[in-house]
């Protein structure tokens, strides 16, 4: 097969694509896969260094607000259409699939316009702009939440998961705690907030760090790199044995594999990953995302039993270390929410959007 990939602007888009890619060379492996993001998203760094081919196209955002920008940014789109187009008829694609994000809408939309087969995957509880203008041209829906469904054209979407699920519930971890100077018989509670870390969850950690220190539980907790040496000055408590600060883990799946309970924001791939793995989590969701997804994100693990929620209006040193207190002090509850948590994991995502892909060829 050729396959196009396309998505960006974030993880969340960029890796599930990855991930699919890596089933589909298990089943195909003479597969060719070419992605194309935009020039200035992360994946113009994060695809090239997997070796997979890559093209560029120019895309920007809408404003929310009335602005001259967003004259540039149907400029742009067009203009991404284009050039789409003449990417698509080089290559010749058997099947297009977008991940989201606004480089997927250039070039997905270019592929339905070709007659192409199309396959749309959704990660999130509330559709992305992007995904929901290609739904309606789109061959194939996967989606990774059942209340998205709803939020389609009706008999279209099928839940599927997300692949970064399947890439890490297949992951043999051999990370030990003693790495860092923990222990391996304590139960450990994993704090980050992304890649970047979160100012919220950050503040809210140091305030607790006094009462984490007196648990007979471990915390680990990621500030993210630039933050690092901010949160250092700004500690009026000093970490005891059983607390771990570091800046970044460049080995996440790996190290949540020995975990017993999460802090995370609610994102699509934190999700997918904590449930792939069957961990209770305390999730606090960003409120700085469109239609603030991920709070949906986050209540649907919550109405299944699989995770608690802390708004972060809400977030202090009290409210935080209660939660884990619940989680780790509390057997029955950590091992139940593990239970629905293992339920609501899809460890087969990537299997499912591949064929769904399959089926979008063949029609």
């Amino acid at each position: 097969m050729k396959i196009i990939l396309s998505g960006g602007g974030t993880g969340g888009h960029i890796y599930p694509a990855l991930a699919l890619a890596e089933v589909i060379k298990k089943h195909e492996p003479d597969t060719q896969f070419l992605y194309v993001g935009s020039e200035r998203g992360v994946e113009s760094n994060i695809v090239p260094a997997t070796g997979m081919a890559f093209d560029r196209l120019t895309v920007q955002g809408f404003k929310r607000s009335l602005s001259l920008d967003n004259v540039k940014t149907v400029s742009l789109f067009l203009k991404a259409v284009r050039e789409a187009k003449i990417i698509l008829k080089k290559f010749q694609p058997d099947v297009v699939v977008g991940t989201g994000g606004y480089v997927s809408g250039a070039v997905v939309y270019a592929a339905q316009r070709l007659h192409i087969p199309t396959v749309i995957h959704e990660q999130n509880s509330i559709a992305g702009v992007t995904n929901k203008f290609l739904s309606r041209g789109a061959t194939r829906i996967g989606v990774a939440f059942d209340v998205a469904l709803s939020q389609f054209p009706k008999g279209k979407a099928t839940v599927v998961g997300n692949p970064r699920a399947q890439q890490v519930a297949s992951l043999k971890s051999n990370f030990s705690w003693r790495q860092i100077g923990l222990r391996d018989d304590k139960q450990t509670l994993l704090i980050f907030g992304g890649s970047q870390g979160a100012p919220a969850i950050n503040l809210a950690v140091i305030d607790a760090l006094e009462t984490f220190n007196q648990r007979s539980y471990q915390v680990v907790f990621v500030t993210g790199p630039k933050r690092y040496q901010n949160v250092l000055d700004r500690m009026t408590t000093q970490p005891a044995e059983n607390v771990r600060i570091l800046p970044y883990i460049d080995n996440m799946p790996e190290v949540m594999a020995q975990t017993d309970a999460i802090v995370a924001r609610a994102g699509a791939t934190s999700i997918a990953e904590i449930t792939a793995l069957g961990i209770p989590s305390i999730l606090i969701p960003s409120p700085f995302v469109t239609g603030d997804h991920q709070t949906k994100n986050a209540q649907s693990l919550v109405d299944a039993g699989a995770a608690l929620m802390i708004s972060e209006p809400s977030l202090s040193a009290i409210t935080l270390t209660q939660a884990a207190d619940t989680l780790l002090l509390n057997d029955k509850v950590s091992e139940a929410m593990a239970a629905q948590s293992t339920k609501i994991g899809v460890r087969d995502a990537g299997e499912r959007l591949y064929a769904l892909i399959l089926d979008a060829i063949g029609e």
